[in-house]
């Protein structure tokens, strides 16, 4: 008699290939979530430091095409750091399902195992009730022959 669980070992590894590959995808967008993160904080500090140099030259007085150049420098500056905001959203948005596709797996592969371990739980109780039955059958037949031979015990006198 097989054990149940054999038949399903091969659906667990297939769970927990899935399982697996959920955890280095959901790896790999925190990743590059991380390097998002840091680029935007990059810009911002960029951002800052261009806003300090420029208070700092504007109290000495600019002329107004160096007045124009800092603006659209800081209007692209802005608009950067908007598209870096869209991507980091867009990054938190993947790893919130790259999450879920993990909790999945691993809730997928907990039922798969714990399946197979009331299969295996099952397959024992049945071959413990057949030993027992065989050992209550040969109890039986023990006790049957012991009544058969005192009954056929005649005492010599």
């Amino acid at each position: 008699m097989t054990r149940p669980a054999q038949n399903l070992e091969p659906v667990i590894e297939i769970a927990e290939r899935r399982r697996d590959e959920a955890l280095a995808e959901c790896a790999r967008l925190q990743t590059e979530q991380r390097q998002a993160q840091e680029q935007m904080d990059q810009l911002v500090t960029y951002a800052d430091e261009a806003n300090r140099r420029w208070a700092e030259r504007g109290a000495a007085g600019v002329d107004v095409t160096l007045l124009m150049h800092h603006r659209q420098f800081m209007a692209k500056l802005d608009n950067a750091m908007a598209f870096q905001q869209d991507v980091l959203a867009d990054r938190a948005q993947r790893v919130q399902r790259a999450t879920a596709a993990v909790q999945e797996a691993e809730r997928d592969l907990a039922s798969l195992r714990k399946y197979a371990a009331r299969q295996i739980e099952a397959w024992q109780q049945t071959l413990q009730r057949r030993e027992q039955k065989h050992t209550d059958e040969m109890a039986q037949n023990i006790h049957r022959r012991r009544l058969e031979n005192d009954s056929n015990f005649q005492p010599m006198s």
